[in-house]
């Protein structure tokens, strides 16, 4: 009687540390530098509390997942406190507030496992239709940010479709925004050479925190964010990890839980509400990324910055010209929204698909919740679309 072999079992993902993974890593920069740029310049944050929160959360995301995994600061809460929310001045005690709220929501979530049962209710097509309009909305605030300097956003963008070299877009894009910024701002390459290193840790921020502060943040900040949180951080990037390594899946609770631990750390440090956002995926992987190597080697880089030049960020960050954050943001929408394609879907499919996405670009938690509706009333003969 023969005995048939034993399955071979399927390679270990290992983190890769090469060029590719390098440009990768810094895909997402068009979601990152601005949202920083504000916390830092509007609302006063401590620079090495929001470096160092999102570098060490970068870094175990990497090690933990093992694929281009993203870290992103909430864009719901970040627009909030960099322009009032309510009206209300929000001050970095308050942030900090809102992303010990966001941890608590978050691993409450995932514990319970309520974000996985929450997540089974979603039907595909509102699902997908979630991820071309965050696609789409990445591409028109892409187009935004182009605007102001359309001849040069558009060599920029065309040097990034039409680039044969063997040296990485992203890599390019970068030395390009630097000999930009430079050329528009001469001064800067002698504030550059000025920067030295100096150690510094930041304060724990909790110690000073109020029941004010927390309630305010939660109630201003943080519970306004779930629901894009849940549509773009929780729904939206484990399909698209799923769909794009399957030998390395992820669960809406691990996710849940991921995020709740992430805000607890930042928050600790004085940091920014983070998430796992779909778009910042599409940017790590539309840029070289395939494991997570790019998210340990973004994070060590945001980690030392933190340490070591946190005085130094105001001059740091103006390496970065708004054209080049634009070309990013349009290039990982265009990803994003790439990824929505699935053939031999029912014209009810594409009904929901498409009106959902539509919702999407204007506000993620409506749109879900369309998206539900919309596909069962289809499905029972309510709507003939």
């Amino acid at each position: 009687m023969s005995v048939e072999p034993a399955a071979t079992p399927a390679p270990e993902r290992r983190n890769r540390y090469d060029l590719a993974e390098l440009s990768g890593a810094f895909g997402d920069l068009g979601t990152l530098v601005p949202f920083v740029i504000a916390y830092l310049a509007i609302v006063k944050m401590d620079p090495g509390g929001v470096l160092l929160g999102f570098g060490v959360a970068m870094i175990a995301t990497g090690l933990w997942y093992r694929t281009p995994f993203p870290v992103q600061p909430m864009k719901a809460i970040g627009a909030a406190a960099a322009t009032g929310a309510a009206g209300a001045v929000v001050t970095p005690a308050i942030v900090v507030g809102a992303g010990l709220a966001t941890a608590a929501i978050w691993l409450a979530l995932g514990a319970t496992g309520l974000a996985k049962k929450l997540a089974e209710w979603i039907p595909r097509p509102a699902l997908l239709g979630v991820v071309l309009g965050l696609g789409f909305g990445f591409m028109l605030e892409g187009i935004r940010m182009m605007a102001g300097a359309a001849w040069l956003s558009a060599a920029l963008l065309a040097m990034a479709l039409l680039a044969q070299s063997r040296l990485p877009v992203m890599l390019l894009l970068l030395a390009a925004g630097a000999v930009v910024a430079l050329a528009r701002e001469p001064a800067l390459a002698t504030q550059l050479s000025a920067i030295a290193p100096a150690f510094r840790w930041p304060e724990f921020a909790w110690a000073s925190l109020t029941a004010a502060d927390v309630w305010t943040g939660a109630v201003l900040l943080a519970i306004p964010q779930l629901p894009l949180t849940f549509g773009n951080a929780l729904l939206a990037v484990t399909s698209e990890n799923n769909r794009l390594f399957p030998e390395r899946p992820v669960s809406e609770r691990g996710v849940a839980i991921s995020t709740g631990l992430a805000n607890a750390w930042t928050s600790a440090v004085g940091g920014v509400p983070v998430c796992h956002g779909a778009g910042g995926m599409a940017g790590h992987v539309k840029f070289g990324a395939r494991t997570g190597g790019a998210t340990v080697m973004l994070g060590v880089v945001l980690a030392v910055l933190a340490l070591f030049f946190s005085g130094s960020m105001h001059v740091v960050l103006r390496l970065f010209p708004e054209p080049v954050l634009g070309v990013i943001l349009f290039l990982a929408g265009a990803e994003l929204a790439l990824s929505s394609r699935e053939h031999g879907e029912e014209r009810v499919g594409r009904f929901v698909l498409l009106t959902t996405a539509a919702f999407t670009v204007v506000h993620v938690g409506v749109a879900v919740v369309f998206g539900i509706l919309a596909y069962h009333a289809s499905r029972r003969g309510w709507l003939r679309p």
